[in-house]
């Protein structure tokens, strides 16, 4: 249900390439790290949303979803699972397609409320191990 292969193919294929990925700094030992730099072998543009605003893989990084001036497709969310609810609540309204909780990040209220809300929902998935599955 939270990882519906349907669901997975499309936020992956259809809704947009500009991904926000909440929790991204310069911290290589960091998962968010890896992911950001697999997604943009696969061609999207990954937004650091970071307290720090670090600039990073080549992309300068904002304070939170709010501040970034451009549209945003997908948020990918690399934050515990207690604060997870409150930024799929964000992406819900700055006009993200998609919201996608990483491995381990699970919020059954967030889910609900962000597939509500009309937005795609992909839950304790990880885009770098679906992406190239995908074919």
């Amino acid at each position: 249900m939270y990882g519906d292969p349907a669901t997975i193919r499309t936020i992956l294929t259809e809704l947009g390439d500009t991904w926000a990925v909440v929790g991204l700094s310069n911290n290589q030992d960091r998962a968010a790290y890896g992911v950001a730099r697999v997604l943009q072998r696969y061609g999207k543009r990954v937004v650091p949303v970071h307290p720090k605003a670090d600039t990073v893989h080549g992309e300068p990084g904002y304070p939170s979803l709010e501040a970034v001036p451009f549209p945003v497709d997908v948020v990918d969310v690399f934050v515990n699972s207690d604060l997870a609810g409150a930024v799929a609540d964000q992406a819900a309204a700055v006009g993200a397609q998609a919201v996608w909780f990483q491995l381990g990040v699970v919020d059954e209220a967030a889910f609900e409320r962000t597939r509500e809300a009309g937005l795609s929902m992909v839950m304790d998935r990880c885009p770098a191990i679906e992406i190239p599955a995908l074919g």
